[in-house]
């Protein structure tokens, strides 16, 4: 997708986004990525159902459901929390992805972290005929062969190249496909074991891990998370999630007031997309009085 210019800062550095959020309107940024190869698997294996993993507010679960409908399988979402089973249509995420026909099985949370046992996925293939199995987030081999495509050969040419890190697949595959820049991953959860995420799917070490700017960790946000979100849609125009590209820009601005960049150096930030868990968090936020996040375009 197009390389969108944003600022130029101190020391000259000067800061790109690379539009993947603009890839589709629903399967959109790495998600689309994920999926490509995925897809033309799951049709060379003749399977008619998808059947994947995820939360309550997912962008992996709204964009399978969204793609079997678009491609005509039928699609299963296996889905953390066992309370939401009566609240699918309060949910954003959900209700989605039911309106595009995807059915749900509802986990505790102790039995969800149980889901890529041999036996819990040996009973949903023998529950599901011709069905084809996506992990959570998406993460695969096949995913990471797509996620190699994100970068263009002008793309090389930067100095720096950032994304969010939540699976590692998306910065797996940016990190095979990188020659010049320096990729830095923004983690969205906490701790560092993402490391060895990444370190599963590359031998290459033209990469860093940042795990400072996740906000107390996944799906957590603050006031001035928030604040700076809505100040980045003003100033460039431009939408940030706050799970993912929102943490990671705010990030990115914190190291370049930090003078962590040399001078004149070039940065692209990848926008993963993600815009549809914007929703559900301003449902979490106006139930705490707090301040919206502003996604109107």
């Amino acid at each position: 997708m197009f390389n969108q210019f944003v600022d130029t800062f101190e020391n000259n550095v000067s800061l790109f986004i690379k539009r993947e959020d603009l890839l589709h309107p629903f399967v959109s940024g790495n998600k689309l990525r994920k999926l490509k190869y995925n897809l033309l698997d799951a049709k060379l294996k003749n399977a008619t159902t998808l059947i994947t993993f995820g939360g309550a507010f997912s962008n992996h679960i709204a964009a399978v459901a969204y793609a079997g409908f678009e491609n005509g399988f039928a699609t299963v979402g296996i889905i953390r929390g066992d309370e939401l089973a009566n609240k699918i249509d309060d949910n954003p995420t959900l209700s989605f992805a039911k309106k595009h026909g995807m059915q749900f099985e509802f986990l505790s949370r102790e039995a969800y972290r149980q889901k890529m046992d041999a036996d819990y996925l040996k009973h949903i293939q023998q529950k599901y005929a011709a069905a084809y199995i996506i992990p959570e987030g998406g993460t695969n081999i096949l995913a990471i062969r797509g996620c190699e495509e994100i970068l263009t050969a002008d793309d090389q040419n930067f100095d720096y190249i950032c994304t969010c890190v939540g699976t590692a697949g998306t910065i797996s595959g940016l990190i095979n496909s990188a020659i010049k820049p320096k990729i830095i991953g923004f983690s969205a959860l906490k701790g560092n074991f993402l490391e060895s995420e990444i370190q599963r799917w590359t031998q290459k070490t033209n990469w860093e891990l940042n795990s400072t700017y996740h906000f107390g960790g996944y799906g957590k946000v603050s006031d001035e998370l928030i604040i700076f979100i809505n100040f980045f849609k003003k100033q460039y125009q431009i939408a940030l999630d706050p799970v993912y590209t929102g943490k990671m820009v705010f990030g990115i601005f914190d190291l370049i007031n930090k003078n962590y960049f040399p001078t004149n150096s070039k940065i692209l930030i990848i926008h993963t997309g993600g815009l549809q868990g914007i929703a559900g968090m301003n449902q979490i936020l106006e139930k705490q009085n707090k301040t919206l996040i502003n996604a109107d375009e």
